[in-house]
């Protein structure tokens, strides 16, 4: 037991110096886009205040980094925010549905809390839709949201998607209020920040867990299949249903006298699969059919919509080859080569979690 824990310690340790080693070149990357979209001063007077401005910029982007939690990345964003725009408010979209989380400069950090950003036109559709930076004018926005809080003076509002694995997991809303002040270039770098950020703090967390999971440990009656980290998975917006799709993490808890009692019934070959070849190649086996569920849940996370669609259409495949081959290849670079090719989970994975046991909404150019 001390050396699993000895063996865990180096691991983390080794993944931690690697993280640490990256870091510092993706903030200097950042500097780089920071100074390089900055506009140029054209008089010797204009210098300083760009300089000033460049380094509370840059100084906003290291708050953005200094977060440790989705919640307090998030918080540096609103409030770094709040420099550029007079006020800003950050909208999470699931299912194709924007709940409002919180807000700088609408007078209460609570004010857009839960409110339901219409997305079927305007700005926000297509910030959403075209995953780019979307100017408007008030009139276009959401009647419902313009009446609540109301517009701008100078009319003008932005809308900035927030992505994360090729998905915008969020909108922030921005406008000059009654002061015009809206800066767009620096908004769009710290949200571009954000998440870049947040997709770092996210594969660190899978890192350290496939080092949990990769350092021995004692056998435990509860077994979980997680997906990617999604900063948003506890936001459960009021005023939207809870989709319909399967949930991206399984949960099997196993009380260890029933475990006992089933264990001393049954065949040791009914209760492990792999009882007849060495400990260590049923190991390699366990992880691959882990990490295809991790890989088709994470597909499933986020796509529901196209799931429904596809399974009703029986055309699944075709909506997902793009999600589904990338992740094939992911596999195959990782357990193709190793004892567990043979099983081919991933492949059986997308069958019975995707098309639920059911190869026919997959559609026809599905390789069987």
């Amino acid at each position: 037991m001390a050396q699993s824990k000895q063996l865990q310690k180096i691991v983390e340790r080794a993944v931690a110096q690697v993280f640490d080693r990256q870091l510092p070149k993706l903030q200097a990357e950042l500097v780089e886009y920071v100074l390089a979209e900055l506009p140029a001063s054209s008089t010797a007077e204009a210098a300083p205040a760009n300089d000033a401005g460049a380094a509370n910029l840059l100084q906003a982007i290291g708050s953005i980094h200094a977060g440790t939690t989705q919640k307090e990345i998030l918080r540096a964003l609103l409030d770094a925010g709040s420099a550029s725009a007079a006020r800003v408010a950050l909208f999470v979209v699931k299912a194709g549905a924007a709940s409002g989380w919180q807000s700088r400069g609408f007078g209460d950090e609570e004010a857009v809390k839960e409110f339901p950003l219409d997305m079927s036109a305007g700005p926000a559709a297509h910030a959403f839709q075209h995953r780019v930076v979307t100017p408007g004018n008030a009139a276009e926005m959401d009647a419902k949201f313009v009446k609540r809080f109301r517009g701008p003076e100078n009319e003008q509002i932005l809308l900035l998607p927030l992505v994360l694995k090729d998905k915008v997991a969020a909108l922030l809303y921005a406008d000059g209020g009654s002061s015009g002040q809206l800066d767009a270039v620096s908004l769009e770098l710290l949200v571009k920040a954000t998440s870049a950020w947040l997709e770092v703090t996210s594969l660190r967390k899978q890192a350290q867990k496939e080092v949990t999971e990769a350092a021995p440990q004692a056998p435990t009656p509860v077994q979980t299949v997680s997906s990617f980290a999604d900063p948003f998975a506890a936001h459960a917006p009021r005023h939207t249903a809870p989709p319909t799709a399967e949930p991206a993490a399984e949960v099997v808890e196993v009380p260890a006298h029933a475990a006992a009692a089933s264990a001393a019934s049954a065949p040791a070959a009914a209760a492990d699969p792999f009882a007849g070849i060495s400990a260590e190649d049923a190991d390699t086996h366990r992880k691959a059919q882990r990490f295809a569920r991790l890989l088709v849940d994470e597909i499933k996370l986020y796509n529901q919509a196209k799931v429904a669609e596809g399974r009703r259409n029986k055309d699944l495949y075709d909506r997902l080859k793009d999600d589904i081959e990338k992740s094939r290849a992911t596999y195959q670079k990782r357990y193709g080569s190793t004892v567990a090719a043979v099983g081919d989970y991933f492949q059986k994975e997308v069958v019975r979690s995707l098309a639920e046991d059911d190869l026919s909404v997959m559609g026809a150019n599905f390789r069987r």
